[in-house]
């Protein structure tokens, strides 16, 4: 899409109406290439330019939505806007951003806004990370914590505003702060960087003696960080505005925490489940028993019925994880048989004992 599109008329290249349907501006194009190819026209200089003129008007109104562009790009362009230009009155050149409006938004934001500050010119600040250690405990139950993070930030002497403070800054004549400037190709103007303000839109008579008139400096900044509970190990928690500062007024960036949890000794996570391990003796396992086992809010009391195999598990429901949103999750306990690894000769006589007994009696035996 150029200027040629208001310049050059291309139903009347082709020689069709406006109105013309798809397969008519086919059949005269087709007609049309037979006739001006150059191949059919060796050495014709004057039958080879209306060929490729002929080309480029088919390139356009053979393709339906480009088409559509095309018939309301050269309407905006007869009727300079409705008679009122964007540029002000006698004027009839277009903004390119203003054709916005009718092409839903792809031109005004693919060339930006320049001439009247209709858009700001400052841009977002880059997002920065962070790491965060923190212990089983904390994650479990949610805290607030701080998190150190070195790089650039607004300048603590001049504010973000790059001028020494007690003095002023003020608007850029040439863009009138916009940070932009029209440059007028014929019927239109396009957005290039204000050579002046260097597309800031400010003037800035006496830098920031600390920043030299950047409005950022690089230090160490202290942010608090709210954990939720029950945050798992890897989760990454963002923090608008806490990022690198913006340009030209643009809003800050964000910063990306990255949460590392540390092992528990005792418990272990399974989604909002925690697991744990008791080991209990054989005898414990054959007539049953009730043990004390840990939670991370306080000890329970589990009862192990008669015959647990190892490996069973049991599940303590509403002592696994809490998180802010979700299912609270349960504690999974699996028993685990302990075998002596040096039995004593008492214990060796009562192995050998069970090994000759039915198991109904050997369960007998041992209760009395």
């Amino acid at each position: 899409m150029n200027q040629d599109w208001l310049e050059k008329d291309f139903y009347s290249i082709l020689g069709v109406s406006k109105d013309a349907s798809q397969e008519e501006i086919k059949r005269a194009y087709r007609k049309l290439a037979r006739t001006l190819h150059p191949d059919a026209n060796p050495g014709d200089s004057a039958a080879e330019d209306r060929f490729k003129q002929v080309s480029e008007a088919y390139g356009v109104l053979g393709n339906e939505e480009r088409r559509k562009e095309y018939d309301e790009f050269r309407r905006l362009g007869a009727s300079g806007f409705a008679g009122g230009s964007p540029f002000g009155a006698g004027s009839q050149r277009i903004r390119v951003e203003d054709l916005g409006d009718v092409f839903g938004g792809g031109l005004g934001d693919l060339f930006g806004s320049f001439g009247g500050g209709r858009r700001s010119t400052g841009r977002k600040g880059a997002d920065t990370t962070a790491s965060l250690h923190m212990s089983f405990e904390d994650a479990f139950r949610g805290v607030t914590t701080t998190v150190s993070v070195r790089g650039e930030a607004t300048c603590s002497h001049c504010r973000g505003s790059g001028a020494e403070p007690g003095t002023t800054v003020q608007a850029c004549p040439t863009c009138n702060g916009t940070g932009q400037i029209a440059q007028n190709q014929g019927l239109f103007a396009f957005p290039q960087t204000c050579p002046q303000c260097r597309g800031s839109g400010r003037l800035v008579e006496t830098p920031c003696s600390v920043c030299r008139g950047r409005g950022t400096d690089v230090r160490v900044r202290d942010i608090k960080v709210k954990i939720p509970a029950g945050i798992k190990d890897g989760a990454t928690i963002r923090l608008p505005g806490k990022g690198n500062p913006g340009r030209n007024g643009g809003p800050p960036g964000d910063l990306l925490v990255t949460v590392s949890v540390e092992r528990h000794p005792l418990f272990g996570r399974r989604g909002n489940d925690l697991t744990l391990t008791v080991p209990i003796t054989f005898s414990e396992a054959t007539l049953g028993t009730k043990l004390e086992v840990p939670t991370m809010d306080g000890p329970v009391t589990l009862k192990i019925p008669a015959g647990t195999t190892s490996g069973k598990t049991f599940r303590v429901r509403g002592r696994g994880v809490s998180p802010d949103k979700g299912k609270q999750g349960d504690l999974l306990v699996k028993t685990e048989i302990v075998v002596p690894s040096k039995p004593d000769r008492d214990v060796k006589r009562l192995i050998e004992q069970l090994g000759t007994h039915d198991p109904e009696d050997v369960r007998d035996h041992l209760r009395g």
